[in-house]
């Protein structure tokens, strides 16, 4: 692969507190506050508590999951008397940081996020960029992509030129951990570093990374009243990322039964995420795949 000369990353944007109850992303964006870190080298920073509302309540949301509002519908809706306050933050945002799609969005946006499941220190993207896949590549860190096109793709870091979520678990809604927190610090500061370097004129070479794919949910097992008649089996809780083939257990019935899983052999992420009981969602699947970027360096404005 031939080297390819990519745009300059002027700005960043560092948000937490998008689900209010998930506290590191919170917390470490009051700290770069407190700090007034506003420039990384030659990067300028900037630092967003995005639903302060939820934050101040304790709670993922107050009427509607903000991460699920940054859709090219959504985000053009009209505002009205009863349009959800989670929208109206999301316009509000996308103004601030965006518009999406746009050459004003600011160059590279990351969201904290915490999980309940057991899935470690994980970057979460869209968009196959060679930037995120650079960063990836400095980052001890797994990889989610999530291949929805850019008008659907509904999250805060959609909005930027480049942008990922950092996601780290496990960690209890309401509950601030230091080995989390920590764990979360190193992975931006590895990722401002790099930044910085880019910005500063340091070529980097080509290499390969695996990234999980997503392919499917799957839900509960439920009766005719829609509610779940099933847990998490225990050989499957807290093995997420653990390669999932026909035949193994996936749930237990509160009778007693073992349901089996059944289907091509792919990886289990997202298992018994608190957040996603509402959301009918048990687990999400992925395939494993491997990417190639190119070298880079920085292209002169």
């Amino acid at each position: 692969m031939e080297r390819t000369s990519v745009p300059p990353i002027h700005n960043v944007a560092i948000c937490g507190g998008t689900h209010g109850n998930e506290l590191t992303g919170v917390y470490i964006v009051r700290e770069m506050q407190k700090q007034k870190m506003e420039k990384a080298g030659s990067v300028s920073v900037t630092t967003v508590e995005t639903n302060p509302r939820a934050v101040a309540a304790g709670r993922r949301y107050t009427e509607m999951d903000l991460n699920r509002c940054f859709t090219d519908v959504l985000l053009s809706s009209p505002i009205t008397e009863s349009t959800p306050y989670e929208v109206r933050r999301a316009q509000e945002l996308n103004a601030q940081l965006g518009p999406k799609g746009s050459a004003e969005a600011v160059d590279l946006l990351i969201d904290l996020h915490n999980t309940t499941s057991n899935m470690g220190l994980c970057l979460i993207f869209y968009s196959i960029d060679w930037i995120t896949l650079h960063i990836y590549n400095s980052v001890p860190v797994r990889a989610i992509q999530l291949d929805i096109p850019s008008s659907k793709a509904y999250s805060l870091e959609s909005v930027g030129k480049h942008g990922f979520a950092i996601e780290v678990g496990p960690q209890p809604n309401g509950v601030l951990r230091a080995d989390i927190f920590n764990v979360v610090k190193e992975a931006l500061d590895l990722t401002l570093q790099w930044l910085q370097k880019f910005s500063s004129g340091r070529n980097f070479e080509r290499g390969t990374v695996e990234a999980y794919t997503f392919v499917k949910s799957v839900d509960y097992p439920r009766d005719s009243a829609g509610k779940a008649t099933a847990v998490i089996h225990q050989n499957l809780q807290d093995n997420d990322f653990k390669l999932l083939r026909s035949g193994d257990p996936i749930f237990q019935t509160f009778s007693g039964d073992i349901l089996k899983y059944e289907g091509e052999d792919l990886y289990p992420f997202f298992v018994n995420e608190c957040a996603y009981y509402e959301k009918k969602i048990a687990f999400h699947l992925a395939q494993r795949k491997t990417y190639s970027f190119p070298p880079i360096s920085v292209k002169n404005d």
